[in-house]
């Protein structure tokens, strides 16, 4: 099994991103949350669980400073001007390095997709309607998820709240975390 990380981000930037997700994205193939992916495909190891709990415990909360939404050709998603997410995605490069994947070792943008796999014509629409309503919101880090990847559907597992951020939590997926 692989596993997905994602970035965690504040209950209140997540349920934003969540609820513009549930009213754009077509509903038969939203099957995942609102998400930040750092990562597509880590190795479901103790390994694994354990370096992102070294990682995750000597790093700081941070914010990203939302920018307008931008097409994605099929869809609409939200980027952020994200240094700290940037250098903390090196260093988990670095720290998986022989497991990443061709994608994976591709340059880093930090986004959250809103809209995808729908004609452009609907993209653009979207993205006309988003960018009216364009408020950028504070979205803070607050630790990294970890999901394995089952096929298309993904299953939380865990956590990994940054120092200072509290304990995990429990999930409406099942489980611990979102």
């Amino acid at each position: 099994m692989s596993c997905v990380l994602t970035l965690a981000l504040d209950d209140e930037a997540q349920d934003r991103f969540e609820s513009l997700r549930q009213r754009h994205f077509p509903i038969a193939r939203n099957r995942i949350p609102a998400h930040l992916t750092l990562f597509h495909t880590l190795p479901e190891t103790d390994e694994t669980v354990a370096r992102l709990r070294e990682i995750s415990g000597s790093q700081a909360a941070f914010s990203l400073d939302m920018t307008a939404p931008k097409s994605i050709g099929r869809g609409v998603a939200y980027f952020f001007d994200a240094p700290s997410a940037v250098l903390l995605h090196r260093r988990l490069s670095v720290a998986f390095a022989e497991h990443l994947s061709a994608q994976d070792r591709q340059g880093f943008r930090p986004h959250v997709v809103v809209q995808n796999k729908v004609t452009p014509e609907v993209a653009k629409e979207t993205l006309a309607l988003l960018l009216v309503r364009f408020e950028p919101i504070p979205v803070r880090a607050v630790g990294l998820d970890l999901w394995r990847y089952l096929d298309g559907p993904w299953e939380y597992m865990q956590r990994f709240s940054f120092f200072g951020e509290g304990a995990e939590r429990s999930n409406a997926f099942g489980g611990t975390g979102l």
